[in-house]
């Protein structure tokens, strides 16, 4: 068996090489993401089918579920000891595949506890206004694939 360092995982003889603990750490939130995904997939569709499509209802519920679920995990997670790679598995990973608005959320709200609220709000401008404008981009390039 090959020498250990602590900063890597030995995978075994047979195996090509090692994966130090950033690559299992992204491993990690990758498949944390795909389950994220999966999640936001069959939440918006149960919701859409219970409530209808007036209003993206599915959306609404993933964005302020994922607002809450990182607020409370993150302070959870330290409180509990969870390594950084659980911690970082859940809010980047299954949330961040779940819902980004609940990255956005967090992020704003840090910068105004922190005494940022010129930075948050400015975040909050920039986001919301940002989105629609290149949501309006895409659009407008979208159309230009589209047989007349």
């Amino acid at each position: 068996m090959g020498p250990r360092m602590s900063d890597e995982v030995y995978l075994g003889d047979n195996l090509p090489g090692r994966v130090t603990k950033t690559m299992e750490r992204l491993l990690w939130i990758s498949l944390a993401g795909a389950v994220g995904t999966a999640a936001r997939y069959l939440v918006t569709i149960a919701i859409a089918q219970r409530f209808g499509s007036a209003l993206p209802y599915g959306t609404l519920v993933v964005n302020l579920t994922g607002c809450f679920a990182i607020a409370a995990l993150v302070p959870a997670g330290a409180a509990l000891g969870w390594s950084p790679t659980v911690r970082t598995a859940l809010t980047v990973g299954f949330l961040g595949g779940f819902t980004t608005y609940s990255s956005f959320n967090y992020e704003t709200m840090r910068l105004w506890e922190g005494d940022a609220s010129l930075a948050a709000m400015l975040n909050v401008v920039l986001t919301v206004v940002g989105g629609l404008v290149a949501g309006w981009l895409g659009i407008l390039v979208g159309r230009q694939f589209v047989a007349p």
